[in-house]
């Protein structure tokens, strides 16, 4: 009998990495789920079981390498080999960073980067004796370009990025099999801001355009299935990294000038959940979807071109075989004109 394909998700009990469980079980894979809410985690584990694929939901706090360890023992243990291991979990601290407790600075940095590293060293030290699997990060945006209110989080997003192309360089190198990529995300209508650590006057928000997790949750598990080394995923990602390589200084401007109001929600009045920098907010099962469910992208056209390459290309080349046929049909006349 075939052996289901194998996934761990870290951060997959709430938000993008929930909705990142629920696209891989949709499609044929069984989950290890590591997160640290219990609720959260019977969650995602009972979204698995009724897509009729296998789950395991494995507290884990990605900040502490050795329970990392132990969570990967388990997984290939109880479920199988480690095909594909998703690196996800965040918490975040809203605050400028000189008003930024150095505790919840450091905490936060721990989760968001050493995070990755710990969930990249026991998925490479499982993978690489077997000769095969593949490694997933979920970047971001502001691991190209930071924003004012979230610098332990840029920062980490930063240093996920060259901590991946160093890895990866080093995987070239000795012609390994095994795949390292980043899907970096745009903002996102997830839990994050109902629970994360903040001192805005108002209820947190992500820099509009928001998009909904799935959409981005669907190119990450194309990407476990088809790696590509970076992805970009939603139209503002593009725009972020294209246009702050192309005037850094003017983005630099405009988010001193826009960057506070336009991480504050005027149009939410709910109330927030307990931080979950520290700890899990043990208040419930929060899914996958944030409070701005309202004003939401449900739908993208990158992300839609990205994930369907083939005809994107194919149209390309029927558009400029067209082209090169009517070419001369229109380059005769005007030559005509020009020599009359």
């Amino acid at each position: 009998m075939k052996q289901n394909r194998i996934a761990v998700v870290t951060g997959g009990s709430a938000g993008l990495g929930r909705a990142i469980v629920r696209e891989f079980a949709a499609r044929g894979w069984d989950v290890g789920i590591l997160a640290r809410g219990e609720d959260g985690l019977e969650g995602a584990a009972k979204d698995v079981r009724a897509a009729g694929q296998r789950a395991l939901a494995i507290p884990t706090d990605v900040a502490d390498r050795a329970a990392v360890e132990a969570a990967a023992d388990r997984v290939e243990q109880e479920l199988g080999p480690i095909d594909v291991w998703v690196n996800d979990a965040m918490v975040g601290v809203f605050s400028e960073f000189v008003h930024t407790d150095p505790d919840d600075f450091e905490r936060a940095v721990h989760v968001n980067f050493f995070g990755f590293v710990n969930g990249t060293r026991a998925a490479l030290s499982r993978m690489r004796p077997r000769g095969r699997g593949g490694i997933v990060q979920v970047g971001s945006a502001l691991g190209h370009r930071g924003i004012p209110l979230q610098s332990a989080y840029c920062a980490s997003k930063h240093a996920i990025k060259g901590f991946t192309e160093s890895v990866l360089t080093e995987l070239l190198h000795e012609k390994s099999p095994i795949t390292l990529s980043e899907v970096d995300m745009p903002a996102m209508n997830t839990v994050q801001f109902d629970w994360v650590k903040s001192k805005l006057p108002k209820h947190a928000q992500p820099v509009p355009p928001i998009y909904q997790p799935e959409i981005c949750a669907k190119v990450v598990v194309d990407v476990a299935e088809h790696p590509r080394r970076r992805t970009w995923v939603g139209e503002s990602t593009v725009y972020t990294i294209i246009g702050n390589r192309l005037a850094t200084r003017v983005a630099d401007w405009y988010l001193a000038k826009t960057g506070y109001s336009g991480q504050q929600a005027g149009d939410v009045d709910l109330p927030t959940l307990k931080p979950n920098l520290y700890e899990p907010s043990n208040e419930g099962d929060q899914g996958a979807h944030g409070a701005f469910d309202h004003r939401s992208m449900r739908i993208s056209p990158q992300t839609w071109a990205i994930r369907n390459r083939g005809k994107v290309y194919g149209a390309g080349a029927l558009a400029g075989a067209a082209l090169i046929a009517v070419l001369p049909r229109l380059i005769k006349p005007a030559a005509r004109a020009v020599a009359s």
